[in-house]
C-alpha cells in the first residue's frame, strides 16, 4: 500500500497552476472597488449625512439613528449591487483570528420576502461572548456579548466562489462593556495618543489639531505544496514541524533572497495581490525572503487601525487564496528548525493633519526641536516600559524566533544609527547649548543639526527589536502569526502617557519663568540621559550584547509565561488605567487569555509529538529493523565471514538505540503532561509545560531525526524538509 507520504509527493510533482485574470492592467482602475470607500459614501448619501460620517471617522462625533438607518440603507443598496446576499459583523477577539456570523438581507413579509438592512443592524450585533476567550469576564451562561460599528474602518465585500457577503469592522464588548477583542483598546490607545501628541505640537505649531499614528506592516510567510502539507500532522495541527532533519541544502548559498520567483509562486502572488487590491489593501512590494520556499510582500502606511485591520484580513486572503492554487500558507514563526522564521515588521510614525511626520528631522530649527521632542519621548517611553513592549509580542510560535540569531533578541533595545547617537550625546554632554539658547533670540541655533542625509544614511540593523530607520520606528520583534493591535496598543499607549509627562514638565519650568525652547531642551536633555541604557547601536545577536544588557540592568526574559507577567504589574496597571485603555479587570484577563493560550498550545504540540511517533515513526522503524534484522539473518545462514555481519548489525544497534530513547522519552513527556494538566493555577501551568513538558521536546526531536537518517526512504512516513522547501 503507497504512503500518504508517497501519493502526496506524487500530486505536488503535478501540479498546474490555474489561470489567473486581473481585472484590470491599471491597478487604479480596480483599487478599493470591493469597499464602501469615501468616494461611494459620497455618492449613495445626503451631504449631511456623509459629513456627519466623515466626522465620526475624524472626530469620532457620535451617529444618530435616523443617520444610522441612512447609511445602512447606501450601505444594502451598494451591496447588493456588488452582488452581495449577506452581512457581517466583522471583529477581533482575543483567539488572535478574525470572526464573522452572517446574516441575510433577506427577511419574511406578508408579501412574500423583502431585502433589509437597518442601522441597527449596522451599528450593533449580539454574537456569544461566553464562546470566546475571556479571561473571566464572561461566564459561560453569560453569553452576551456586542460588537458594535468601527465607522473608521470602512466596510467591504468578501468574495467566494459561493457568493458575496458585506463585511463591517467592528469592535467587540462585553455586556458589561470589557473589552473582548483587539481593536477597542487600540482605539482608546490612539486617542490617547491623539491628545497627548496635540498638546504637545501646539508648542511648535498652533495650527495642528490632530495626530494620526501610520503603520507599514511588512507580511513574512512560507509556502508548502497543499499535499504535503496535509501529509504531515504536525504542520496541519500545530502550524510547524515538530520533527523533520534539516534538508542538505538550505539557505547557506543565500541564493534565494530577492532571486527570481518561481512561476507557480509568482501566480499565487498575483492572485492574493488582486483580491486584496479590490478590497483597498495597498500591497506594494513582492518578493523571496532569506528560508527557501519564504517570501514578503508589504503595502504602503496607511492610518494605523485601517493598517491592522488590512494586514488581519490579508492573512485571512492569503489563505483562503492559497487553497486556490494547491498550496498552504504558513504564517507560523518557525514552521521549520534550522532555518528562518517569519516576523511581521511594524513601521510606526506620527502625522499630524498638516502632513507633517513628527518623526522626519526638518529642514528649520523649528521643526528639528520638534522631531526631537517627538524622537527622545518614543525612546524614553520603550526605555520606561520595555517589559510591557516585550509581553506584547511574546507567543509560544515567537518564542522560537527571538534570539535565533535570525530575529532580536528578547533584550528590548533602540538602535538609531551613528549620526543620531551623536546628536543625542551631543545635547546630552554640551553645556553650551542650553547657555546659547537661553542668549539667542532665535530658536536654539546652537543645537546640533540633524542631517538632512539621514534617511539614506541609516542602518537599519537587523538585530534590533525597535530600530529607527530615518522617518519611522520600526518593531522588528512582532511574529508573523500575531495580531499587530496588541504590540501598537502598547507602544501609543506608552508614547501617549510619556508625552503627557513631558509636557507637564516642560509647563513646570515655564511657569517658573523659563523660556519655552529652553524649557523643551531642558527636558530633551534630561530623558537622553535617563533613556540612555536602552540605546545599542552593535550586534543584538552577541554573547557580549547579552552580557552588556545584564550590567544595564535590561531584561531577557526568554519565554512568554514570565514575559506575560508586565501585563499586571502594577507599573503597567496604572499606565493603562490611566490613560483608560484598560481597567485592572482587562488586564487580568488579557493575562490569562494569553497564558491560556499558550499551555493550549504546547498541549497539542505534546499530543501531536506523542501521536506521530507512536503511530508513524516508530512502526516506520520497527517494519525497517525487521528487514535489517532479516537480512542479518540471511546473511548468517548462508554462512558468510563474521565481518559481512558487522555493517548490518552497527545499522540495527544504531536503530534499536535511537528507538530505545526516543519510547523512553515520549512515554516521561506524556506522563509529565498528565501531572502539568493537573495543576489548576494558569501561569504555574503555563510555566510547567514550558519548562518541564517542553524540554522532552528537543530530545524526541533528536532521536527522530536520527532516525529519518537511517530508516528506508521510501518507507519514512512523513514528507521531508528537502521536499517540504523545494517542491513548488
Amino acid at each position: 500500500m503507497k504512503s500518504l507520504r508517497t501519493i502526496a509527493l506524487k500530486e505536488a510533482q503535478s501540479r498546474i497552476s490555474p489561470e489567473v485574470k486581473s481585472p484590470s492592467t491599471k491597478i487604479s482602475e480596480f483599487f478599493g472597488s470591493n469597499v464602501f470607500d469615501k468616494k461611494k459614501m459620497k455618492d449613495l448619501l445626503s451631504k449631511e449625512v456623509y459629513e456627519k460620517l466623515i466626522s465620526a471617522i475624524d472626530q469620532g462625533v457620535l451617529i444618530n439613528q435616523d443617520e444610522a438607518n441612512h447609511i445602512a440603507a447606501a450601505m444594502k443598496i451598494w451591496a447588493m449591487s456588488k452582488g452581495a446576499t449577506h452581512y457581517t459583523h466583522w471583529f477581533q477577539p482575543l483567539t488572535g483570528t478574525t470572526a464573522e456570523k452572517h446574516d441575510s438581507f433577506f427577511e419574511p413579509s406578508a408579501d412574500g420576502a423583502i431585502e433589509k438592512f437597518a442601522g441597527s443592524a449596522l451599528v450593533q450585533q449580539e454574537p456569544d461572548a461566553s464562546s470566546f476567550p475571556n479571561g473571566g469576564i464572561r461566564n459561560t451562561f453569560e453569553a452576551r456579548g456586542y460588537t458594535a460599528w468601527d465607522p473608521s474602518s470602512p466596510a467591504f465585500i468578501m468574495e467566494s466562489k459561493a457568493g458575496k457577503t458585506l463585511c463591517i469592522p467592528t469592535v467587540f464588548v462585553s455586556y458589561t462593556g470589557e473589552a473582548l477583542d483587539y481593536k477597542a483598546p487600540l482605539l482608546k490607545a490612539l486617542n490617547a495618543l491623539d491628545k497627548a501628541a496635540v498638546e504637545v505640537c501646539q508648542y511648535f505649531d498652533k495650527s495642528i489639531t490632530k495626530v494620526n499614528a501610520s503603520l507599514g506592516i511588512e507580511q513574512e510567510y512560507f509556502l508548502v505544496d497543499l499535499a504535503l502539507y496535509n501529509a504531515r500532522p504536525d504542520l496541519a495541527l500545530t502550524g510547524r514541524t515538530l520533527f523533520g532533519h534539516m534538508s542538505a541544502k538550505g539557505q547557506q548559498l543565500e541564493d534565494h533572497y530577492f532571486g527570481s520567483i518561481p512561476e507557480r509562486v509568482f501566480t499565487y502572488m498575483v492572485d492574493f495581490e488582486n483580491e486584496a487590491l479590490k478590497l483597498g489593501i495597498p500591497l506594494k512590494t513582492r518578493h523571496n525572503e532569506v528560508a527557501p520556499s519564504q517570501f514578503e510582500c508589504a503595502p504602503i502606511y496607511e492610518e494605523i487601525n485601517l493598517a491592522i485591520d488590512h494586514n488581519q484580513l490579508l492573512m485571512d486572503l492569503m489563505e483562503k487564496v492559497a487553497l486556490r492554487h494547491n498550496f498552504k500558507v504558513l504564517l507560523h514563526e518557525k514552521p521549520y528548525a534550522g532555518i528562518n522564521g517569519s516576523g511581521k515588521h511594524n513601521n510606526w510614525s506620527l502625522i499630524t493633519d498638516t502632513g507633517k511626520n513628527l518623526l522626519s528631522p526638518g529642514k528649520t530649527p523649528k521643526n528639528n526641536l520638534m522631531f526631537l521632542t517627538f524622537f527622545v519621548n518614543t525612546i524614553k517611553a520603550v526605555h520606561e516600559h520595555a517589559d510591557l513592549l516585550r509581553a506584547s509580542i511574546a507567543s509560544v510560535s515567537n518564542d522560537h524566533r527571538l534570539g535565533a540569531n535570525e530575529a532580536p533578541p528578547a533584550i528590548i533595545s533602540i538602535f538609531l544609527g551613528s549620526q543620531l547617537a551623536d546628536v543625542l550625546d551631543e545635547i546630552e554632554s554640551s553645556r553650551s547649548i542650553l547657555k546659547k539658547v537661553k542668549n539667542e533670540d532665535s530658536l536654539w541655533l546652537g543645537i546640533p543639526k540633524i542631517p538632512q542625509i539621514l534617511l539614506d544614511n541609516t542602518d537599519r540593523n537587523r538585530t534590533s527589536p525597535f530600530a529607527f530607520t530615518g522617518n519611522k520606528f520600526e518593531l522588528r520583534a512582532v511574529g508573523s502569526s500575531a495580531n499587530s493591535s496588541a504590540p501598537m496598543t502598547v507602544l501609543n499607549t506608552i508614547v501617549a502617557d510619556q508625552l503627557t509627562k513631558f509636557k507637564v514638565e516642560v509647563d513646570k519650568l515655564i511657569k517658573k519663568g523659563e523660556k519655552k525652547d529652553v524649557a523643551l531642551l531642558t527636558i530633551i536633555k534630561k530623558y537622553i540621559k535617563e533613556s540612555k541604557d536602552i540605546r545599542f547601536e552593535g550586534n543584538g545577536y552577541s554573547q557580549e550584547w547579552a552580557d552588556e544588557a545584564a550590567k544595564r540592568g535590561l531584561a531577557n526574559i526568554k519565554t512568554t509565561p514570565l514575559a506575560l507577567d508586565a501585563y499586571i504589574s502594577e507599573k503597567s496597571t496604572e499606565v493603562f488605567t490611566k490613560n483608560n485603555i484598560f481597567n485592572e479587570r482587562e488586564l487580568h484577563a488579557r493575562h490569562e487569555i494569553l497564558l491560556e493560550s499558550y499551555y493550549k498550545k504546547l498541549q497539542i504540540e505534546a499530543r501531536v509529538m506523542g501521536e506521530v511517533t507512536n503511530s508513524m515513526i516508530i512502526p516506520a522503524t520497527i517494519a525497517y529493523q525487521n528487514t535489517l534484522l532479516e537480512n542479518a539473518k540471511g546473511l548468517k545462514d548462508l554462512g558468510l565471514a563474521k565481518e559481512t555481519l558487522e555493517a548490518p548489525l552497527a545499522i540495527i544497534n544504531k536503530v534499536s538505540e535511537h528507538l530505545g530513547v526516543l519510547k523512553t522519552n515520549i512515554d516521561a513527556m506524556l506522563e509529565e503532561r498528565k501531572v502539568t494538566n493537573a495543576i489548576e493555577d494558569t501561569r504555574e501551568k503555563a510555566i510547567a509545560y514550558d519548562e518541564k513538558v517542553k524540554s522532552y521536546f528537543d530530545t524526541i526531536r533528536y532521536h527522530t531525526d536520527k532516525l529519518e537518517q537511517i530508516v528506508d526512504d521510501s518507507v519514512w512516513p512523513l514528507p521531508k524538509f528537502r521536499e517540504l522547501l523545494f517542491l513548488k
